[in-house]
């Protein structure tokens, strides 16, 4: 299959290379050309503006940061909606707004494309080794076109609906529920740090006795260790997907207490200058709270 990929980074990256490997012809694209030099060249055509990656793609795949950027991608001056042709298909696995992909839901619609809104669970260890979750949503012969694409990095796509802005939903509320789980655990690590318990010990209670959890396990020893850096998702756009569930939650009047609660603490956080490091950072805003910096 013939694809073009916009944006190469932490998760973007191992995508395209799976991509490859499947056997797929990829043409690649990054608002930063230094990225590209991490491509297999002669393999992957590298594109110098969206609108050259996308001629002739069968599928045009975004993997970008927020909603400014992918509509900077697609309708800018070198916009990727330039070079696709009737029929070609655009699959955003980017964490957007609800709204946003609704807009593009129309956009494509208008101008004869096809469109799937597919966006990942996963971290960027998930993307090197090919195991991302998809969370898919569009017309369902679309979505039996994309199905080659997801399993070239996937180990599993979730449907949830024809409307594709349905996947962002579930995306976003997903992000909340990680973002919740952070500052409790951020909050029990706390407490029981403070009274002398090693959070380490403490976690590998809650992981035996009570979740079983590869996210509560992963996270806590972000957090027990103290290691934010490098990030493999950024305390700042954790801002942003919580901002955006609270924006989706608003649309429809379902009101989301702690997701505003969140948003405070990480914004706390971002403005302290933490924004850069991984999300997991939030633990330090509650220790903090309780005179251990």
């Amino acid at each position: 299959m013939k694809i073009a990929f916009a944006g190469l980074g932490n998760m973007g990256l191992p995508m395209v290379n799976h991509l490859i490997q499947a056997g797929h012809s990829v043409a690649a694209y990054n608002r930063t050309p230094a990225r590209t030099m991490r491509l297999a060249k002669g393999i992957v055509r590298v594109a110098n503006s969206p609108v050259e990656a996308a001629r002739d793609a069968e599928v045009f795949i975004t993997m970008l940061a927020e909603d400014a950027a992918v509509d900077a991608v697609l309708f800018g001056k070198q916009g990727a909606f330039n070079g696709l042709s009737r029929g070609a298909m655009h699959v955003s696995m980017s964490t957007l707004s609800v709204a946003f992909s609704e807009h593009l839901t129309a956009e494509h619609d208008a101008a004869g494309h096809a469109y799937v809104s597919a966006p990942v669970f996963g971290r960027p260890v998930a993307a090197e080794a090919g195991k991302l979750w998809v969370v898919a949503a569009g017309m369902q012969e679309h979505l039996q076109r994309a199905q080659a694409v997801f399993a070239a990095f996937s180990q599993g796509t979730f449907t949830v609906g024809s409307r594709p802005a349905l996947a962002n939903a579930v995306k976003l509320a997903g992000n909340f529920t990680l973002a919740a789980m952070l500052e409790t655990l951020a909050e029990t690590c706390a407490l029981v740090r403070k009274l002398g318990i090693p959070e380490v010990e403490f976690l590998n209670i809650l992981n035996t006795a009570l979740y079983k959890s590869p996210v509560y396990e992963s996270y806590g020893n972000l957090i027990a260790g103290r290691q934010f850096e490098p990030a493999g998702f950024r305390l700042r756009l954790g801002l942003k997907d919580v901002r955006l569930a609270l924006a989706a939650a608003e649309a429809v009047e379902v009101p989301l207490p702690i997701a505003s609660l969140v948003r405070d603490r990480m914004l706390a956080m971002v403005a302290g200058g933490a924004g850069g490091k991984d999300w997991a950072v939030l633990s330090e805003l509650a220790a903090r709270d309780a005179g251990m910096q």
